[in-house]
């Protein structure tokens, strides 16, 4: 068995490598990479089926580096290890995790039992296991009546854009006025509404979804610069 650690902070891998190394006496080879792009490079390599990975990296973040790795190799188990538990991160995992694939998704504030149980768990039993705190905000997040559907938050990534209603209409094979209705039942879930002082709006209701997005964690850079990327490549 063996195991790839993709992590930028050098004290975070060591942790790591004996959290798996304690965890799995089955393990016989751990490798470490510094960041995503090198983790990319390095699960190719090894074909890894075992990793874990950090969200928040420089060169390339955790949730790109688990998209290439498991495009791929869907069957990789990878535990997600990361600091951030906010909405926007939550949402990009869930996003693009495999049909039948097997992650977990565990803070670095658990304990280092709970960071062993869930190495186990990942790896050789093929359960998934999210953090009671993770699960907290899937269930809010995309699970309520107040929650953003993934309908309603692609509407919101591509008004970050900066795309027109047309624009968008044409890129989901949408009509003009179901972008619109969307954008309403946005608007109607950040609570985000029009005010007026001196007869003028005080705010464009775009502008302001997106940076009430971002104060509210739903959205942050690395999923805007993710769906840049993406937008780019379906005009290519």
């Amino acid at each position: 068995m063996k195991v790839l650690i993709i992590e930028d902070d050098a004290l975070h891998r060591s942790y790591l490598n004996e959290a798996v190394r304690a965890a799995l006496p089955e393990c016989d080879a751990v490798t470490e990479s510094e960041n995503g792009r090198l983790g990319e490079v390095d699960a190719r390599k090894l074909r890894a089926e075992f990793v874990v990975m950090d969200l928040q990296m420089s060169e390339r973040n955790g949730i790109e580096a688990a998209r290439t790795i498991w495009r791929e190799r869907p069957d990789t188990k990878i535990l997600f290890w990361s600091n951030y538990s906010d909405e926007a991160y939550v949402r990009g995992v869930s996003r693009i995790v495999p049909e039948g694939a097997t992650y977990g998704y565990v803070l670095k504030s658990t304990s280092e039992e709970r960071l062993k149980l869930a190495l186990r768990s990942v790896f050789l039993e093929s359960q998934c296991v999210i953090d009671r705190e993770v699960r907290g905000i899937q269930q809010k997040g995309m699970g309520s009546g107040h929650g953003l559907s993934d309908a309603e938050y692609e509407i919101l990534v591509d008004v970050a854009l900066g795309l027109t209603d047309k624009t968008i209409a044409s890129r989901k094979k949408l009509s003009l006025r179901t972008v619109q209705n969307r954008l309403q039942q946005l608007y109607e879930k950040l609570e985000v509404y029009q005010e007026t002082g001196d007869d003028e709006s005080r705010y464009n209701l775009r502008t302001r979804a997106v940076a009430v997005a971002l104060m509210r964690r739903v959205l942050n850079a690395s999923a805007v610069e993710r769906a840049e990327r993406d937008f780019l490549d379906e005009l290519n």
